[in-house]
């Protein structure tokens, strides 16, 4: 088939929605468990900060700067550190996901 405009539009699209049904099992999992960790230790965190009630207004600035600078440092992909940047980032996801749970929980 000729390569179009179309079709390469099309294929990075679903290299970007499907790409993760044609990687390996053993990255599927290393994802799921790093996700699975940072929704558990932000949960635990999240619910001990709330039930102590103390320097909230100091926690959250540090916990947003963390987020970024995990955010902004990615490395290449071609570096070593670009597979535990990978988890690392996970982690990062399932943390978000654990503080946007527990805000719903609270109702605010």
């Amino acid at each position: 088939m000729q390569k179009t405009k179309f079709s390469r539009i099309n294929d990075q699209l679903y290299n970007l929605l499907f790409s993760f049904l044609s990687s390996s099992w053993k990255s599927k999992s290393i994802n799921i468990i790093s996700v699975l960790i940072g929704y558990f230790l932000f949960a635990n965190f999240v619910t001990k900060f709330i039930s102590e009630g103390k320097n909230e207004l100091i926690m959250v600035p540090i916990i947003m700067l963390i987020i970024e600078l995990i955010i902004r440092s990615r490395p290449t992909a071609n570096s070593s550190l670009f597979k535990l940047w990978l988890i690392v980032d996970k982690v990062r996801i399932g943390a978000t996901y654990a503080v946007i749970l527990e805000a719903f929980k609270l109702g605010s």
